[in-house]
């Protein structure tokens, strides 16, 4: 294993996701005092892994007909819009 990559991976995706809507949400089950906590961390982790599989499938499909550059261009240009919008809207 590359752990460069691995590290850059990691925090990369760490830091996108703290504070956001799933982390928000899984607090909110978890303050519920009738729901099992460890429920609740199976349940998120099978998600998270699930939509980990999908995004790597979908990358891999798209790698094979698009130039890994352009992708990288329009994921920074989705990135950009996205939090333009966001702070347009605050």
């Amino acid at each position: 294993m590359d752990w460069k990559i691995f590290a850059l991976i990691f925090t990369s995706i760490f830091i996108a996701e703290l504070g956001d809507k799933s982390q928000i949400a899984i607090m909110l089950f978890a303050a519920d005092k009738d729901v099992n906590k460890f429920t609740i961390f199976i349940v998120a982790s099978l998600v998270f892994i699930i939509s980990a599989a999908i995004s790597v499938l979908a990358g891999n499909l798209l790698s094979n007909y698009i130039n890994e550059k352009y992708l990288q261009y329009a994921a920074g240009i989705g990135f950009v819009v996205i939090g333009l919008l966001t702070l347009y809207k605050a």
